[in-house]
């Protein structure tokens, strides 16, 4: 094998690889010999099959298999040759126009290596944790949203004017080109005006009318309505109010506490508290990570690979036109080039995601299979009634199960910077934290 490197600037190598055409027909001949041993051709005893004849019928295919397994081989040794630690997959490339058996095997292989990273010394880091103590107003405050979810509803003094939030029960009987068209009628339909549980503008028009007050509702339904056969027409529908109701909020008591799993309403408030507690420390402790990743982006600087940077710039690029496009879901879009600003964040993130796998290795973080467990089975309660598919799912998809370790794997480093870094704690309110959190999105 014959190596000449083509290429060599800041951390992109480029390499030309020769392979002997000897070499290609020794491994074609071992194979075709290991094919034959077990192979039973008429005329022949078990393993006596004429090579030449073996040959041209398996001659192709086999080469095809040995030229595989060269290329393979041929960046391992080279690899192990070189010391070299690829950035990403190696670009590996017959480039033989019309290579065939008597050839010698040209490969070209292209790749950035991992660059060297400076260790640093964590104690240098000063960083605040944001403490924010849970007190009665915010357990009160949530016990009064959890009062208006579990609302009823009362009905109002009779001749009063259907408010938005209130609940009416309605008969209505919908057409589409003055026919009446399935599903669209109903009577004592209860419906809470402003719940957006119609199409939009049909709830708008019935604000205002009394018990025994008729409308008829003119609305369009939307070019994209589930229904095919009624997206985009044009429909009214014959109203008749039966009855107006006024929202009431739950009381907020032991029955309160009973309706969401508490045996009292002491018991639900202390749930309460440990559940805001919880989110405290959340949004803390997302705080005092992007305060510390802002710190070590300042600390250190090194060369970067390029293909990472393009990569990563292509995918912030790719993700923020998403949000930009969000009734956009596929991919038929023009082509979306990363600006400086995305290749800036590319180059921080790249740098920052280096510094904590190189951490990380030294420091041997592993990540056990309960805890990726776990992490999945938590991603998986975002789908109901499919959990087990998505467990499935992710367990034997490589790249998603690398989506679900990455975020544990940085976690673990995190945590053992912070252990080394002089962290203080300085109590806030919740507005405090909420804003600084908030001030996040605009650096």
């Amino acid at each position: 094998m014959q190596v000449t490197e083509t290429k060599s600037e800041g951390l992109r190598r480029e390499y030309s690889v020769v392979v002997a055409a000897k070499a290609l027909e020794e491994k074609t001949r071992a194979k075709l010999e290991t094919v034959r041993a077990d192979f039973q051709m008429k005329g022949f005893r078990k393993g006596r099959a004429p090579l030449p004849l073996l040959k041209k019928m398996f001659g192709k295919s086999v080469l095809g298999e040995v030229v595989q397994e060269t290329v393979e081989e041929t960046l391992r040794q080279h690899l192990a040759d070189t010391g070299h630690r690829p950035a990403a997959q190696p670009d590996v490339q017959v480039t033989n126009e019309t290579f065939d058996e008597g050839d010698d095997l040209k490969v070209a292989i292209k790749y950035d290596c991992l660059p060297e990273v400076p260790e640093l010394d964590f104690s240098s880091v000063s960083l605040e944790r944001k403490v924010v103590t849970v007190d009665d107003a915010a357990v009160d405050e949530a016990l009064g949203k959890l009062a208006e979810s579990a609302q009823s509803f009362e009905a109002r003094r009779k001749g009063s004017k259907a408010k938005d939030g209130d609940q009416i029960v309605i008969d209505f009987v919908g057409k589409v080109d003055g026919e009446p068209f399935e599903g669209g009628s109903a009577e004592d339909y209860p419906l809470v005006l402003g719940s957006s549980q119609f199409i939009p503008g049909f709830e708008d028009q019935l604000v205002g009318l009394k018990e025994g007050e008729e409308k008829a509702v003119e609305v369009t339904f939307p070019e994209k309505y589930g229904a095919a056969h009624l997206a985009g027409k044009a429909a009214v529908f014959d109203v008749i109010v039966k009855e107006v109701r006024a929202p009431k909020a739950a009381e907020v008591d032991d029955e309160l506490a009973k309706k969401y799993g508490a045996e009292s309403l002491d018991e639900l408030k202390g749930q309460i508290r440990e559940r805001i507690a919880e989110e405290f420390a959340g949004a803390s402790r997302t705080l005092l990570k992007r305060r510390l990743l802002d710190a070590l982006d300042a600390m250190v600087s090194f060369e970067l690979p390029p293909s990472l940077v393009e990569q990563e710039a292509r995918s912030i690029a790719h993700q923020l036109w998403h949000e930009e496009n969000p009734d956009h879901h596929g991919h038929d879009h023009p082509a979306i080039e990363p600006t400086d600003e995305h290749n800036k964040l590319a180059e921080r993130r790249v740098r920052l995601g280096l510094l904590l796998a190189e951490l990380g290795q030294k420091e041997g973080v592993e990540i056990t299979d309960q805890e990726l467990g776990q992490a999945i089975m938590a991603q998986a309660r975002q789908y109901p009634g499919q959990e087990r598919q998505f467990f499935e799912f992710v367990r034997q998809n490589r790249a998603a199960l690398e989506q679900v370790r990455a975020p544990i794997f940085e976690d673990k480093v995190v945590d053992i910077i912070l252990s080394r870094a002089q962290v203080t704690e300085a109590e806030v309110t919740k507005d405090d934290l909420q804003n600084e959190l908030d001030s996040l999105d605009a650096e």
